[in-house]
């Protein structure tokens, strides 16, 4: 708390000229790394993207096999049950040699017949099962193949964002510690004004200078009275269209960095 209140009470000791000076100079670093990550390019997002569309490939390889074993244990279970049943019939004919009436014959000609019906069902589940899990085995190779494909794209982009990282790391780790000490120089409620600006503008830049009699952030024309106001450099004024802190071209060839 001490420490902000410090901060701005020098920032309110700094003459307009030399915040608006420090405030330039700051956005002209912050442009500069966001070169840097222009330079990059959509690499970042492609290689999220990549990893996201990998990670739901995995999990819908997982689900195909999770599903191709539920089949095959089911294809099992209802071989298991022809071999049960052929065992009752066998039984039951075995049975029909020792019967001492019609009527008990008739009785086990039924259980017959049941059984081979449960036989003739279960062989169509079977033949069921087996074609949704060739069907199956098909996503999962497509799955597989995709998945192959995906891993050797990410490698290929990580590569190539790693080979931009390691050639820009040290210019952005400077530019941001040099940033760093010029935020120091800004008053919170300044800095805060900045960063916000900066943050809605499509192009980055919150201080912009004028430009032939015009705002060089949005290009909208500035009143020749406000251009006169703007060179006095009294007091910080901002671009009625865009809202971007303007400042006199001079200010653009003259900045300098604090000691």
């Amino acid at each position: 708390m001490a420490t902000e209140t410090k901060k701005a009470q020098e920032g309110t000791e700094r003459s307009t000229e030399e915040k608006l000076r420090i405030l330039y100079e700051l956005q002209t670093i912050d442009s500069d790394v966001d070169k840097i990550k222009i330079l990059r390019g959509e690499l970042p997002l492609e290689v999220q993207d990549l990893e996201d569309e990998i990670a739901g490939l995995q999990t819908r390889l997982s689900n195909l096999q999770d599903e191709m074993k539920n089949f095959e244990t089911s294809i099992q279970n209802k071989k298991n049950e022809i071999v049960e049943s052929q065992g009752l019939i066998k039984k039951y004919q075995e049975q029909q040699m020792n019967v001492r009436n019609n009527r008990e014959y008739d009785s086990l000609s039924k259980e017959i017949e049941f059984q081979t019906l449960e036989i003739e069902l279960s062989e169509k589940r079977i033949k069921e099962f087996s074609q949704q899990l060739e069907e199956k085995k098909k996503l999962e190779g497509e799955s597989i193949s995709l998945l192959e494909e995906r891993t050797g794209d990410l490698e290929e982009k990580k590569k190539e964002l790693n080979s931009i990282i390691s050639e820009t790391q040290k210019d952005e780790e400077d530019l941001k510690s040099k940033a760093n000490q010029f935020e120091e120089l800004i008053e919170p409620r300044l800095l805060t004004a900045y960063k916000r600006i900066r943050r809605n503008a499509r192009n980055g830049l919150a201080v912009v200078p004028v430009e032939r009699d015009a705002c060089g952030g949005c290009f909208n024309k500035i009143p020749p009275q406000r251009q006169l106001d703007i060179k006095s450099r009294k007091k910080i004024i901002v671009c009625e269209y865009c809202g971007r802190i303007l400042v006199d071209n001079e200010i653009m060839e003259e900045k300098e960095t604090p000691e």
